[in-house]
């Protein structure tokens, strides 16, 4: 069944929201009808700026129309003012559905004891006449389907075309100071292709929320202290030993790879033979059955061996050298940070300690075996953690509240961390310090990134840390290259494993989706060129004056696609998913490839030829612009 509900059957009521509606929709009514010679409806225009200067999306009124309805259904007692759902209304896919599509009614139908088709009705005769709007449908089982005025359909060309700096971008989340920290690597090796998969998440996250206003403040914190970074310079030293004829035995859990090769050997060149021992006996396995704890006797030989301060020059040599590799890594990736923040100036700076000291004070600390522990079983957690270790330091646990203890002093409201997956475990303890030190943990939220699993020739590529057997993120930009490596990563929710096709990646072909897309980019640019070439030359003023000869249903489909650019980008903000914009951008050039090669666009009739100019340049600057805030470049030629 479908119902088409027509405008002058509906009730005439003034409520305070609808007479703010109606102030300029009921002028506008009559006044819509009014035509240029060249078919072009331009009183309308007044609707789009009253929609501009509200900051409000076409979809955004719609919404604010269902929402004046239903509080009319409210005000009648229909609908209890506390079981209100919220307003929900998706874009349609088939145009015989309309433009916009929603199912309140099926949602207030077990509240209101209605069949849904009724309340759909109810809804539709509470919203007054609207310039927006050439219909409204009800259909089975109650969906209320919009469809839209086509100049205003089209106005969106126009939009796009003279103002490019702020299509698509909104002040939604203007005041709104965030703190993104990403990537945050142990600085103890390259980084790998699964750090490269945070490492595009994260800088796609940040361009859309500053897309939307927000302040986005990106941190890599530096993990430059603690256990790891002694087994690093271990690492080091072991291998420097070798280069100089030592006789050396490498524990099974120190870092194994070339890379530590490479800055023994600089370590050579820059101090020559200054950590060099004059008497070396390394301590034997048998000395513990515990991997561990050998390789904590043998990073106390390095120490007392070398004295405090060669160690500090070397463990610090170390951690320099591999954190060079990684900025250089992550700039040739397009990913820069505003600020490197180092775990050791925590110490440094006494904000550890002072984190500390407050933790204290609180009941959630007490010590047991030496060691000072949290009771984030209290909160949640499988067991108590530690904070400070029996031989007095402090674990990376301890680290970590007081950094986010200080991420909240500087003064953001929201604090996102991107973590992988395996981090899952640690939300929960660190939350929890959170609330003790007094800081709302709802201010920060934990975005968890899975790692990517590499395959070539359909064979999965086996990955292994320790051992230096695995993908760096350079040998990974160097085989696909940046674009095919940060559209991949993101081309699907962070949360859900991706598989990582290497062979895909690098395919110019319809199945490669970054491929597909930058390739819509450059057919639109040959367009141009072809225009210039027979001496002509693109007039957009000229070319908005004909858009009323967009007669053609894609023509219709894409600019429909391109009205929802704005909520695409807001949607993807403030769901924290970059993927859903790949996925709109992978549909907008679907619909472009099939309409240029169903529809010429240099036509003889110069009308028609300006519009379809004036379509293409809109769509060519949505892709550009969408692949731009996805790290993604837009090439003229392929």
């Amino acid at each position: 069944m479908t119902c088409e509900v027509a405008y002058a059957t509906r009730p005439k009521r003034q409520g305070k929201a609808q007479t703010l509606v109606a102030t300029w929709t009921n002028a506008l009514a009559t006044a819509i009808r009014v035509k240029t010679s060249s078919g072009l409806i331009t009183i309308y225009n007044l609707y789009i700026a009253v929609c501009a200067a509200r900051q409000t999306t076409l979809k955004e009124h719609l919404i604010t129309l269902l929402e004046n309805a239903l509080a009319a259904l409210c005000r009648d007692g229909i609908v209890q003012n506390q079981e209100v759902p919220t307003v929900s209304l998706e874009a349609t896919r088939q145009q015989i559905h309309g433009d916009f599509s929603s199912n309140i009614a099926m949602l207030l139908a077990k509240l209101c004891r209605m069949a849904p088709l009724s309340i759909a009705k109810r809804l539709v005769a509470e919203i007054p006449p609207d310039p927006a709007i050439r219909k409204i449908e009800v259909v089975q089982p109650g969906f209320i389907n919009f469809f839209v005025q086509e100049a205003i359909l089209f106005d969106v060309i126009a939009q796009a075309l003279r103002d490019p700096l702020t299509f698509g971008r909104s002040s939604r989340g203007r005041g709104t100071k965030i703190q993104l920290e990403f990537v945050s690597a142990n600085p103890t090796g390259p980084l790998h292709v699964g750090h490269g998969r945070g490492a595009a998440y994260g800088a796609a996250l940040a361009n859309l929320l500053r897309a939307v206003g927000c302040s986005v403040h990106t941190e890599y914190y530096v993990n430059d202290a603690g256990r790891q970074m002694d087994i690093l310079a271990l690492s080091v030293w072991l291998r420097y030993l070798e280069q100089h004829a030592y006789t050396v035995v490498m524990p099974d859990n120190a870092y194994r790879g070339a890379y530590i090769h490479d800055i023994a050997e600089a370590v050579s060149q820059t101090y020559g033979a200054q950590f060099l021992p004059t008497t070396f006996t390394p301590p034997q396995c048998a000395d513990t059955a515990d991997v561990e704890t050998f390789l904590d006797v043998f990073i106390e030989l390095c120490r007392t061996t070398l004295g405090e301060a060669n160690y500090r020059t070397l463990h610090r040599f170390g951690c320099d050298s591999i954190l060079t590799g990684i900025r250089d890594d992550l700039s040739r990736f397009g990913v820069v940070f505003d600020r490197w923040y180092s775990e050791q100036s925590l110490v440094e700076q006494g904000l550890l300690a002072s984190a500390l000291e407050t933790l204290k004070l609180t009941s959630s600390v007490y010590e047991q075996d030496g060691a000072l522990w949290f009771r984030s079983t209290g909160f949640g957690d499988e067991k108590d953690r530690v904070v400070i270790r029996d031989n007095g330091a402090p674990t990376y646990f301890a680290s970590d509240i007081a950094y986010h203890v200080d991420k909240f002093s500087r003064g953001f409201d929201l604090a996102l961390n991107v973590w992988g997956a395996d981090h899952h475990g640690y939300i929960s303890r660190v939350k929890a310090a959170l609330q003790v030190m007094g800081i709302d943990p709802s201010r920060l939220e934990i975005l968890l990134v899975q790692f990517a699993s590499l395959y070539r020739s359909g064979q999965k590529v086996q990955m292994s840390t320790r051992s230096g057997e695995f993908v760096t993120l350079n040998e990974l930009i160097a085989d696909v290259g940046v674009d095919a490596a940060r559209f991949f990563y993101i081309s699907r929710r962070s949360d859900q494993h991706l598989d990582f096709d290497l062979d895909l990646a690098k395919a110019q072909s319809q199945e490669n989706p970054v491929y597909y897309l930058q390739y819509a980019h450059a057919r639109i640019c040959s367009v141009f060129r072809a225009l210039a070439q027979t001496g002509e030359s693109f007039d957009r003023e000229g070319a908005l004056s004909h858009l009323g000869r967009l007669i053609e249903s894609k023509e219709r489909n894409l600019s429909t696609l391109l009205s929802r650019y704005t909520d695409v980008i807001w949607y993807a903000a403030q769901n924290r998913e970059p993927h859903s914009l790949a996925n709109y951008l992978r549909d907008l050039a679907t619909e472009y490839h099939a309409y240029y090669n169903t529809h010429k666009i240099l036509v003889e009739e110069f009308p028609l030829r300006s519009a379809r100019l004036a379509l293409c340049a809109a769509i060519k600057h949505v892709l550009q612009d969408g692949l731009s805030l996805l790290g993604v470049s837009a090439p003229e030629e392929m």
